[in-house]
């Protein structure tokens, strides 16, 4: 990962809200013998008595389903909008453009959950992407029986307890505050997910650039 202070984001909220808003997360991990396994799938973050905790679910006899369990170790990363940021929309273009980006790691040990874990997920997952609209047919309790006899054998629930978080949010934090203008206002001409990273800079403005506080670039390596 990213290692630079610069780009950490350091509000608790700010980070359980981006997961949030994000939930359709990388699981990765890998076997016994070191063969790397990943999968992508949506995955619900609940807070216990302070502790983080993932909540999820995946096919049975799948790759992945059979690393896990010759080794727990997992790493899911949930990764928001992104987009290139040219360096010629900065005071001084010679040097190297990059890319803006918000990303969250969490590592933990895997575990699988017995078949009444994997109903209340199933619950809580489909209530929660159908807007806890409990007159859908599509949510868990209004799926016919035939249906989830099928179905539920077939997948497992999974939950892991955050051992580890870690994020970047690389957001041009380490520019001069005319380019991060600069940069702000490209991005937000250009739409999509670089108006998102626009609008994700504005929020920092003011704590960046705070009135009569000169700018110190010797607090950044780049």
């Amino acid at each position: 990962m990213y290692h630079f202070s610069y780009f950490k984001e350091k509000d608790q909220q700010v980070l359980l809200q981006f997961l949030q808003e994000h939930p359709f997360a990388f699981l990765t991990g890998s076997d016994a013998s070191g063969k790397q396994v990943a999968t992508q799938i949506p995955i619900l973050v609940e807070e216990r008595d302070g502790d983080l905790y993932l909540q999820g679910h995946i096919m049975r006899k799948t790759d992945h389903h059979k690393a896990f369990l010759e080794n727990p170790q997992a790493l899911a990363v949930f990764t928001g909008p992104h987009t290139y940021v040219s360096a010629s929309w900065y005071t001084n273009p010679q040097i190297g453009s990059t890319w803006n980006y918000m990303s969250v790691h969490i590592r933990g040990e895997i575990h699988f959950l017995p078949e009444a874990g994997l109903i209340d997920l199933m619950k809580k997952l489909t209530l929660r992407f159908e807007d806890n609209n409990t007159a859908s047919p599509t949510i868990y309790d209004n799926l016919p029986a035939a249906f989830l006899n099928k179905m539920l054998p077939a997948i497992v629930a999974f939950e892991i307890k955050a051992a580890a978080i870690e994020n970047v949010f690389k957001l041009s934090q380490n520019r001069d505050e005319q380019s991060y203008r600069n940069i702000m206002a490209r991005l937000a001409e250009q739409g999509g997910d670089s108006a998102l990273i626009a609008a994700e800079m504005e929020k920092r403005l003011e704590q960046l650039f705070p009135p009569g506080v000169e700018w110190d670039a010797s607090k950044f390596v780049s």
